[in-house]
């Protein structure tokens, strides 16, 4: 208590009025400026900012249309083989003569395309529903391609039509040719399942390994034309490949997405 009474008794004391206090030190202070003007510095940007972000995908290059699978609608022998991969058909054109218990029976094409792969041959056995050839839903030869990418579904609706791409394709390696351009033409509204995507590729394989992760979204890509490249597609490098790149040719794409500013994040 004798302690207390004395601290008091010198807080009030007289003398102490004029002695200065000091409220910081110099170093103090400079650091409290350069914090102030940093955090300053910080909301401008934030305000003001742009930041600019991709979003990575992978798919492949086929047409607007896609392909299909072309199963047999009988069991038996397969004793003919009217068409060769590459070749175009008309729909209902005669792609296979599968001999049956009610004679020999004709496989035709659904819809107008060319062959891509053609797994039946002459002499083998084939039971209805068996997928028999693959066909590409094209109306010509020189029918523009488009790359089909499959982006996360919970990344979809950040993806707006119009976005650039950048592609990098499979078959012309990236160090040498660049990437292809691109850029978004339609955005697909609900996610796909493995066997859609089968469905559109006309690739069981291609299904599988696209909705692995989940069922993705799919995001059609225009590709840039251009009349000096072999392939007659815009390239990050003067020429690109010295050779045209065909279809279901397997890429990955960068979508480059709006800028944001940073506040934004922050918002609600």
């Amino acid at each position: 208590m004798q302690f207390r009474q004395k601290a008091l008794s010198n807080l009030q004391s007289p003398e102490e009025l004029d002695l200065p206090v000091r409220f910081a030190r110099p170093q103090g202070l400079l650091v409290l400026l350069v914090t102030v003007l940093v955090l300053a510095g910080a909301s401008y940007w934030a305000v003001t900012g742009k930041v600019s972000s991709k979003l990575s995908a992978p798919g492949v290059l086929t047409h607007a249309q896609g392909s299909y699978l072309l199963q047999s609608p009988v069991a038996g022998q397969v004793t003919e083989v009217l068409a060769d991969e590459g070749d175009m058909l008309r729909a209902g054109a005669p792609l296979l003569k599968v001999r049956t218990e009610r004679g020999d029976r004709a496989v035709r094409a659904v819809a107008a395309g060319r062959v891509t792969t053609l797994t039946a041959k002459i002499g083998s056995v084939v039971v209805t529903g068996k997928d028999v050839a693959t066909v590409e839903r094209i109306d010509s030869a020189d029918e523009p391609l488009v790359a089909m990418l499959y982006v996360p579904g919970s990344n979809g609706a950040t993806v707006p039509v119009g976005s650039s791409v950048d592609l990098k394709v499979q078959s012309a390696p990236t160090q040498r040719y660049g990437v292809l351009r691109g850029t978004v033409q339609a955005v697909g509204r609900a996610q796909q399942t493995q066997q859609q995507i089968t469905g559109f590729l006309g690739n069981s394989q291609l299904g599988a390994q696209f909705s692995k992760e989940g069922q993705p979204v799919a995001v059609m890509v225009r590709l840039d034309k251009s009349a000096t490249t072999k392939s007659g597609y815009q390239w990050s490098s003067d020429q690109g490949p010295p050779y045209r790149v065909a279809s279901m040719t397997m890429a990955e794409g960068a979508i480059h997405l709006p800028a944001e500013r940073p506040i934004d994040w922050l918002l609600p």
